[in-house]
């Protein structure tokens, strides 16, 4: 479908913000409203290889579960994750957030989203309503990352590992 794009400032230097975006944990932190149930596919949670699956909440999706992983890591200005989604995870997804400093030592975030549906079943359940719901939740998304990098509230739960820290002396970030 159409890549929808979406901007957001944030009144953080850019280094703060492509650190906190890093961390594919956090995501459920600012996401939860649309994207639930986070589970991290690997105990490194951070920069290039990390990965996630979650439950997306959208219109007319029954096969709701998706995944996603950073595939592209440019410090720091550039993160793009790649997944899948949808019946038997044939919906490819890319996620891209470009960040750029807005000369107030701020950011400004400009992301990216894309699907591409297999069948045409695919793309007439994306139309009728989810990539409008997709668009509405990352803009929400947008918002409250936002909030919880400027002041620090409105922070949704963690994503973990299942079943807790496997190797507690490795020092993965924690």
């Amino acid at each position: 479908m159409q890549p929808c794009t979406i901007s957001q400032k944030i009144d953080r230097p850019v280094e703060v913000v492509f650190d906190y975006l890093s961390d594919l944990a956090n995501y459920s932190e600012f996401t939860e409203h649309f994207l639930t149930d986070w589970r991290m596919t690997r105990e490194e949670t951070y920069g290039l290889g990390a990965g996630g699956r979650f439950h997306e909440d959208l219109p007319f999706d029954r096969f709701g579960w998706g995944d996603m992983a950073i595939v592209e890591y440019k410090a720091p200005r550039l993160i793009v994750l790649v997944g899948c989604g949808g019946k038997y995870n044939r919906i490819r997804t890319l996620t891209a957030f470009e960040l750029s400093e807005d000369g107030n030592g701020g950011t400004e975030i400009t992301l990216t989203v894309e699907t591409r549906p297999v069948f045409p079943t695919d793309k007439v359940v994306g139309a009728v309503g989810q990539n409008r719901a997709r668009r509405r939740g990352w803009r929400k998304a947008l918002g409250r990352l936002a909030r919880i990098l400027e002041e620090g509230k409105a922070r949704g739960p963690r994503a973990t590992i299942a079943g807790g820290a496997r190797k507690p002396a490795t020092g993965l970030r924690g």
